[in-house]
């Protein structure tokens, strides 16, 4: 099974999956399959806040931020953020591009 990575707060949400990333925002998606991105970047924001970045060839980049219920639930989604991320872009880069 592969792994996949799902945080969610009251007004956004993040999934990565076997096909990509997907970012809501109040009811709003947008869906970047990994063919279509270039990289990945997350950091921690202020207020125990998750920021997760894609960035598509070109450089146009698309960022959703989550808000964990504290710093400990932040320093897990991180953890596991980095695992899933190293799964799907280390498969990427060993592989030439993503496929199922």
């Amino acid at each position: 099974m592969n792994p996949e990575f799902l945080v969610a707060d009251r007004h956004s949400g993040i999934v990565i999956d076997e096909t990509g990333v997907t970012f809501d925002f109040e009811g709003q998606s947008a869906e970047f399959p990994w063919s279509d991105i270039q990289s990945v970047h997350s950091k921690p924001g202020g207020g125990h806040r998750l920021m997760v970045a894609v960035v598509l060839p070109g450089g146009k980049f698309y960022e959703c931020g989550v808000k964990a219920r504290n710093r400990m639930t932040l320093e897990q989604w991180v953890r596991h953020l980095g695992y899933v991320l190293h799964v799907y872009l280390g498969r990427r880069d060993n592989r030439g591009p993503w496929s199922p």
